[in-house]
């Protein structure tokens, strides 16, 4: 189906996947890179993408483990119908679905399925609180609509397994709302890994001076909260340091495990 806006194929993960996306307003950045690298899934698990938007991150996750099932829900069908176009174009149909709905109203597909692994990369502003982008496309994925914070973990632990785990990408100024959400939506275990822009910014506060947070969160677990060290994505010139290189070209994993 052709969409109704103008689009680019742009190469990401070192040329590994080629992705079509809209040429303005919502663009892919690091984030549901990162996002992926951070989820610990194996061969045979099957992953939830939550807002998947053009199918970033499930691709991206699916290039580094083999073996896997990856479904993404997309609330826009603009960005659905470019997602299954990225499935087809880098042939992955056989592990990766997309589904067109809503998180607050689920298809009927979801009612007898659960996953090992939910992954998302939330809206990151409230509404009301920031100025919102003028294309309506990227609006809605940056600006947090019917469905707050609290919805998308609520949402995530109806759709887990018992001890599956929940991963978002968020801004660091909201972690400490994230990990208050995840606490009450019955999720323990947490590892918070901060993305850091510089090794100068390391010696701040995770929560004003990080670029982005990593909450990762066992449902049903009885682990104890951990914030690791985090990820400095920046050397001394500006370019990324081997570590965020790694894993923006060469899909390795982010060790939440130990930080």
């Amino acid at each position: 189906m052709s969409v109704a806006v103008d689009t680019t194929c742009d190469a990401i993960l070192g040329g590994r996947l080629r992705m079509r996306q809209p040429k303005r307003g919502y663009r892919i950045a690091i984030d549901p890179i990162m996002l992926a690298a951070a989820v610990p899934a194996r061969a045979g698990q099957q992953v939830l993408d939550v807002g998947c938007g053009v199918g970033t991150a499930g691709l991206v996750l699916v290039r580094r483990v083999a073996g896997l099932r990856v479904v993404g829900l997309e609330l826009q069908r603009v960005l659905a119908d470019l997602a299954r176009d990225n499935v087809r174009s880098n042939d992955m149909a056989d592990s990766v679905d997309i589904v067109t709905g809503d998180l607050l109203c689920p298809p009927p597909c979801f009612a007898l399925t659960r996953f090992d692994h939910i992954m998302a990369n939330p809206p990151y502003l409230k509404a009301g609180e920031a100025t919102s982008p003028t294309d309506p496309v990227a609006a809605c994925a940056v600006v947090e609509g019917r469905a707050g914070l609290a919805d998308w973990c609520r949402f995530g632990a109806c759709m887990l397994r018992p001890r599956g785990r929940m991963t978002l990408i968020h801004r660091a100024d909201r972690a400490a709302e994230l990990v208050r959400t995840f606490n009450d939506t019955g999720f323990a275990d947490l590892r918070v890994c901060p993305l850091w822009p510089d090794a100068a910014s390391v010696v701040g506060e995770p929560s004003r001076d990080a670029r982005r947070v990593i909450v990762s969160g066992v449902f049903g677990g009885d682990g104890p909260e951990r914030w690791l060290d985090g990820l400095v994505l920046h050397d001394a010139g500006g370019g990324f340091r081997d570590e965020t290189e790694a894993i923006l070209r060469h899909a390795a994993a982010l060790d939440l495990e130990t930080g």
